[in-house]
């Protein structure tokens, strides 16, 4: 979510809300965390997204919020050095809210941005970008496969997707006050038409990103407080409720290459920390 979008009313309302549902769902651990780098590219103004690459160690892929434009990096997720920018060409960018890794229906690697973002819930369609993951970790402009959907009931905004590390499945956690939903995607997705997507169910309020690990045995869906993690792929079982270390407006997860950590960023921070999963 843009910074612009949100007044101050706004903002004491999330809070409001974020402290209710802290007592009310309260988590079983407190994160052990740290400082694994700072981010000191510029352009890093709003990162609003995290993913693991599949084939490049050490290696995740970042995006900013909509002021970034279309444009993704590849940084060392050792030292936060920014390695190589790509950018998209063919897409609009109204709102990047999330970024996957995955697989295509080939097996290759594939990046998944989720262009899902619609803080007023009144696009008629949003977009999800499938990138084949360069081999190569330059700098350089590439196309990309775009696929528009809606939901069955009526738009909604929405900031985490979740990519199935083995194949093309998709599942997107809508963004509400009270709570969100879960939704899955069509598999396949087809261009050219509009893809509808079907709810499974109500996940919690204020969902700002999720991740399913590399080896695809659990996925996490956090907020601007917790984090929780599930088990196998969507809809999954909780197995783990997490207090995230303080980021304001953070917006960023991933796992990381080993499956047995979190690493989250936020809008408003530098800092790229690793979350220990109890």
């Amino acid at each position: 979510m843009t910074r612009k979008a949100i007044t101050a009313t706004g903002w004491a309302a999330i809070w409001i809300q974020i402290a209710a549902l802290t007592l009310v769902c309260a988590p079983t651990a407190a994160a052990q965390t740290k400082v694994v780098c700072t981010f000191s590219d510029s352009r890093f103004t709003e990162i609003s997204g995290l993913a693991t690459s599949i084939q490049h160690p050490h290696t995740l892929w970042l995006h900013n919020d909509s002021s970034g434009g279309p444009v993704i990096y590849a940084v060392d997720s050792q030292t936060c050095a920014t390695r190589a920018t790509i950018k998209i060409t063919g897409a609009k960018g109204r709102d990047f809210e999330s970024i996957s890794t995955g697989s295509d229906k080939q097996g290759r690697p594939v990046i998944w941005l989720g262009d899902i973002g619609d803080n007023r819930d009144s696009w008629p369609y949003v977009e999800v970008l499938r990138i084949r993951e360069p081999a190569r970790l330059a700098s350089q402009m590439v196309r990309v496969k775009t696929y528009r959907f809606t939901y069955r009931d009526r738009p909604h905004n929405a900031e985490a997707l979740l990519a199935d590390p083995s194949g093309p499945r998709l599942w997107v956690v809508t963004k509400q006050l009270a709570h969100g939903s879960l939704y899955a995607l069509p598999d396949p997705l087809r261009p050219h038409v509009l893809n509808i997507a079907s709810k499974l169910r109500v996940e919690g309020g204020l969902i700002t990103d999720g991740a399913i690990s590399p080896d695809g045995t659990k996925y996490v869906l956090r907020d601007y407080v917790n984090a929780v993690v599930y088990s196998g792929l969507p809809p999954g079982r909780e197995v783990a409720r997490i207090v995230l270390p303080y980021q304001f407006q953070g917006e960023a997860i991933t796992w990381t290459s080993d499956s047995r950590a979190l690493l989250i960023a936020s809008e408003r921070d530098d800092r790229l920390l690793t979350v220990n999963v109890p």
